[in-house]
């Protein structure tokens, strides 16, 4: 067909294309694999290009399904791919820029195909195309020959030993787009993912999967942030592309994470600021991190159980970069669900990230995630882990300390008000204080006020030098909730519910709300009343406001300073320690494995189909591939 072709149906007529799904058997020895892995397009393909050659290759895409299981050349590109992979490692051969591109046309080529029997047939029709072996009837396949085991070996092994550099920085992104997409089968299913043989193979103790090394690359990819080059300068002078990018319906995708819309200062970043290898290292540890290989042995289980938290020994990964990655302004909602899961499963990353000095470094993403409550920027799901994160936070009393011994060095996204000299302690509160506000006056989501309450519980015995600003929020907060609960029980006295129905619902949630920052306040004047005079004050606010001659600030000030020192502190009754916990529901994977999914098929700039999703409502909001 030659080198130039610069159009879409030439990829539909290459005799090439239609010999690979025709009903000859190629031999892995064959020439015409350099023929087919050697092509180049004179254009960039962009994103529509996807779309619009669906349709048009799906009756070779039939033809494929019908021959293949006779030729087994999609077995014979898998050993092609894995040769040239292995000759690839080698320290010369990173040099070698045909067997660079051979590579990368022949890795997306193979996820091109997997995309395509994922979403268009099922899990057990990828399994018998990859296992099609051109045998005489009756004949068993040798042992150790199993395509699907060597493909999955193949690219986990790649991800480990090959060097992520310039020119296979690409060749790294089909590898994780390809274990995306056979993990991504449990998306079409209802069946448990230790019923799926890519899970048993990719998740089992093999050696070619190894779970330390594979899941520690995965966490440096994410903590480097590597960006991606230009694609001219990856590929070559030539800057073409291969043919085999239109193949298998994900035409645009692969072009997407990096290879359109490029420029000479590189690949264009994710939408959530996550260049490609690092975006699809994160969606893919959140996979691993939540899916169960086995009845009993749920991923998610700690260590040494879990593939995501793996033995110390084997575990050296920069915790500090780390952070910093997941911790990045805009918070994205991959990087919360990442940092909910170390936080909750990971000891070590966990007492690592308490130890900081920075607090702030955890705390300002998750709080801009909360503040964004009232104009519906953050999803739901990502509001919830980032409330989870801050109570899990909040668990530990040196942290709950340390938080108002540090000023907030900056939050612009803050705009209610300019305020200065606020510890991040005291921002927290004010955020938590706006999001119950909000959500009692708008959503009345039960889970949102229990958790914004429990953080400031386990805040409250160390809330100290609160700011006026964060005082007034508070007590404004109390009194509006009580006015709101007085109404209600008026309500229900002039208008008692029917016979049979209880009054406790209908003034429930407001009554909770209200006991509960009772507590909390109580629980900070009974611990900490000599450090939080202005809380004294906002309490006081109203009748000081009345006086004749309202008094100065300091002076009002002054005079509760005095008081306090001079106070019986055992006049004032103590209520129980607040000390919450967090604890995850029975049976977590009915609301990660969902939810997972549903952020990779959103934020993977893979195309899905969406059709035939099992896992969740691919027509949400935010679902959209």
């Amino acid at each position: 067909m030659g080198a130039g072709a610069s159009d879409l149906k030439s990829i539909q007529d290459s005799p090439e294309l239609r010999k690979f799904v025709g009903e000859d058997l190629i031999a892995p020895n064959d020439p015409f694999w350099n023929q087919l892995l050697g092509f180049k397009l004179a254009r960039k393909l962009m994103r529509n290009d996807d779309k619009n050659l669906e349709s048009s290759l799906q009756d070779l895409f039939n033809t494929f399904l019908t021959n293949n299981p006779k030729t087994g050349n999609f077995a014979a590109l898998i050993k092609i791919f894995s040769l040239k992979v292995t000759d690839l490692k080698s320290s010369l051969a990173l040099k070698c820029d045909d067997l660079r591109r051979e590579t990368l046309a022949a890795a997306q080529l193979v996820r091109q195909l997997c995309q395509r029997l994922v979403s268009c047939s099922d899990e057990e029709q990828l399994v018998r195309q990859c296992r099609a072996l051109p045998l005489p009837d009756g004949v068993p396949p040798p042992a150790g020959s199993d395509p699907l085991l060597l493909l999955i070996g193949t690219l986990t092994d790649m991800t480990i030993t090959l060097p992520l550099q310039e020119n296979t920085y690409f060749i790294h992104l089909e590898a994780l787009n390809t274990l995306l997409i056979l993990l991504g089968c449990q998306m079409y299913t209802t069946k448990p993912a230790h019923e799926l043989p890519v899970y048993r193979l990719l998740l089992s103790a093999q050696p070619a999967a190894d779970a330390g090394p594979f899941v520690k690359t995965l966490l440096r990819r994410v903590s480097a942030r590597d960006r991606a080059p230009d694609w001219s300068a990856a590929d070559g002078a030539d800057g073409g592309g291969s043919f085999t990018l239109g193949l298998a319906g994900g035409l645009w995708s692969a072009l997407t994470l990096g290879y359109s819309s490029l420029t000479a200062g590189g690949a264009e970043e994710t939408a959530d600021h996550w260049p490609p290898v690092a975006a699809q290292s994160l969606l893919l540890l959140l996979v691993l991190g939540n899916h169960c290989y086995g009845p009993a042995q749920p991923a998610r289980q700690p260590a040494p159980q879990s593939h995501l938290m793996v033995r110390p020994h084997s575990f050296r990964v920069d915790f500090g970069r780390l952070l910093n990655a997941l911790c990045d302004l805009p918070p994205s909602e991959p990087a919360s669900l990442l940092l909910y899961l170390l936080l909750h499963k990971s000891a070590a990353f966990r007492t690592y990230v308490l130890s900081r000095t920075d607090v702030d470094t955890p705390v300002m993403p998750t709080l801009l995630t909360l503040y964004r409550v009232a104009d519906n920027s953050s999803s739901s799901h990502q509001l919830y882990m980032s409330l989870i994160v801050l109570l899990i936070l909040t668990e530990d009393p040196l942290f709950n300390r340390s938080v108002h011994d540090t000023l907030v060095k900056s939050a612009p996204w803050f705009t209610e008000r300019s305020v200065t000299d606020i510890s991040v302690g005291g921002l927290i509160v004010l955020v938590l204080v706006r999001a119950i506000q909000f959500n009692m006056n708008n959503t009345r989501d039960k889970y949102l006020h229990t958790n914004c309450l429990a953080a400031l519980a386990n805040m409250s015995a160390e809330f100290r030098q609160l700011h006026p600003f964060v005082c007034q929020r508070l007590v404004s907060l109390l009194e509006q909730l009580s006015r709101r609960h007085s109404r209600q029980l008026q309500l229900l006295q002039t208008q008692p519910p029917p016979d049979g129905v209880s009054t406790a619902g209908r003034d429930g949630a407001w009554r909770t709300v209200v006991k509960m920052l009772l507590e909390i306040i109580n629980s900070c004047l009974t611990a900490q009343l000599a450090h939080n005079p202005n809380l004294v004050l906002a309490h006081f606010h109203e009748k000081v406001a009345s006086l004749p001659k309202e008094p100065g600030v300091k002076e009002v000030l002054a005079v509760i300073q005095e008081g306090v020192r001079m106070f019986p502190m055992e006049r004032l009754r103590k209520f129980p320690e607040l000390k919450f916990k967090y604890v995850e529901e029975s049976d977590p994977e009915a609301f990660f494995i969902p939810h997972v999914w549903s952020v990779v098929f959103s934020g993977s700039e893979l195309h899905w189909r969406a059709d035939t999703v099992c896992q969740f409502d691919p027509l949400q909001p935010g679902a959209v591939s």
